[in-house]
């Protein structure tokens, strides 16, 4: 799963990284390193409770990164969970608190798992939204790859609502994005694949 991966909060790394030797007296971080222990070990309802316990220990503290962390982790959990809805209750959380800070690439992050969570719930509209954004956000940054990956995505979901032209032309936006970097073989494929699309194949 994508969110295993998933670097903590570039506005909150340092507390990601703190080992059982370096545990303080603060019980919300020692929470919070603990969930990561049991979603490292697939225990993902304790994981949930331990993340939720550093929550509130942050909310009490007034700890704005650390909300975002914990928020974020307990997303993931939800995830893990296959309660979607919740993911992205608290993956909102988060993402609110990033907006604060500027921290754009944590909202990407973000917005990759909360679209992955509206898709599961069939929401394909607000999955499309998110995806759009964080397609603009590769335009404007001019990251070929990343817009790549997210048009990719776009294309399954069109797919998956039936819209085959759509799916098409995402995957057509893709051949072209391959042939303008001489990626030959990737540009045919993907323009084989559109057209198979639009065939019906």
């Amino acid at each position: 799963m994508a969110s295993e991966t998933f670097q903590p909060l570039s506005s909150l790394g340092p507390m990601s990284q703190e080992t059982k030797a370096e545990q303080s007296d603060n019980p919300a971080k020692n929470d919070y390193i603990e969930g990561r222990k049991f979603y490292g070990n697939g225990e993902y309802a304790q994981a949930a409770i331990a993340f939720h316990n550093a929550l509130r220990g942050f909310e009490e503290q007034g700890d704005e990164q650390g909300i975002a962390n914990a928020s974020d982790r307990l997303g993931d959990a939800c995830l893990a969970r296959d309660e979607y809805a919740m993911a992205i209750a608290n993956y909102q959380r988060a993402y609110t608190v990033c907006e604060k800070e500027d921290d754009s690439f944590s909202q990407l992050a973000l917005n990759k798992k909360m679209a992955a969570a509206y898709r599961k719930l069939g929401d394909h509209e607000k999955a499309l939204e998110l995806l759009y954004d964080m397609l603009e956000h590769y335009r404007l940054t001019q990251n070929p790859k990343g817009a790549v990956e997210i048009l990719i995505v776009v294309a399954e979901v069109y797919n998956e609502q039936g819209d085959k032209s759509r799916a098409a032309d995402a995957y057509r936006s893709v051949s072209s994005i391959h042939s303008r970097f001489k990626h030959s073989r990737l540009a045919e494929e993907f323009a084989q694949l559109a057209n198979a699309l639009e065939q019906g194949e």
